[in-house]
């Protein structure tokens, strides 16, 4: 297996770790209403047997990041430098440091070490200890919006169906779940610019939240109905980690066009 294979595989394994952290995230929202992010998630997981599954979870999450952030800074899949461009491309960026972190974070439960997760309020209280920490949040509030924006467009477009393998991607089923996933992560990233906005007004790390916080934002019916569609982009996650392409040739040759530049 040479080293693009051995990345996609892994890359593939970061899609059905993700699936399954926000499969666990919308059990325990339906279930039990308890509400937790991503990383409180993963700590059901903490446990002897689970630490395997960590262990190879926290593998799939760092290189799902490291081609995340591949992609959002050498454009290869091709989105362009105009505005909707840059806006996909950050939403990616962002989408990669958090899955960076998510993996340092299972990989360190894997190993039975203490981790705790600094969560929103956390990277807040990060940002505002930094000179221009306000600013900081509003940056981070509106690459959120921009994220929110990019999966709605996503769950009304079905955009999402043309990274897939001819064979998902015509399925009906596969177009809905992807829909409502997408939307429903839409919600929670729109309602989590809105926390990291209050937090750089106020200057004030206990106004950020993340996915915990905007289900707990939400009551009632909308809150059940958001939770659901968490989990059905938990199990899109788990077709992609099937049939996204990741290699595809129109990729491979935007790579080989940014390597060429890089040595010109």
């Amino acid at each position: 297996m040479n080293g693009a294979s051995r990345m996609e595989t892994a890359t593939r394994a970061g899609f059905a770790a993700r699936g399954l952290m926000y499969l666990l995230v919308a059990f325990l929202a339906l279930r039990s209403g308890r509400t937790e992010d991503g990383a409180g998630a993963l700590k059901l997981l903490d446990s002897d047997v689970g630490r395997a599954v960590l262990a190879v979870m926290a593998l799939g999450f760092l290189a799902y990041g490291v081609w995340r952030l591949a992609e959002a800074a050498i454009d290869s899949e091709g989105h362009g430098s105009n505005a909707k461009g840059l806006a996909v491309r950050a939403g990616g960026a962002v989408s990669g440091l958090i899955h960076l972190g998510l993996g340092v974070y299972a990989a360190k439960l894997a190993a039975g070490r203490p981790a705790e997760s600094g969560g929103a309020e956390g990277g807040a209280a990060t940002a505002l200890s930094l000179p221009g920490g306000e600013g900081l949040l509003m940056v981070a509030a509106a690459a959120l919006l921009a994220t929110a924006v990019v999966n709605l467009l996503k769950a009304v477009k079905g955009g999402f169906l043309k990274h897939l393998d001819a064979q998902a991607a015509g399925q009906a089923w596969v177009k809905w779940v992807g829909r409502g996933g997408y939307a429903a992560r839409g919600v929670v990233f729109a309602i989590m610019a809105l926390f990291f906005w209050r937090a750089a007004q106020a200057a004030s790390a206990a106004q950020a939240g993340g996915i915990d916080e905007a289900l707990d934002w939400l009551t009632g019916w909308p809150r059940l109905l958001v939770a659901a569609g968490l989990g059905l982009f938990g199990v899109f996650s788990l077709v992609e980690a099937r049939y996204r392409r990741i290699n595809d040739p129109q990729v491979l040759a935007r790579l080989q066009g940014a390597g060429r530049r890089l040595v010109s």
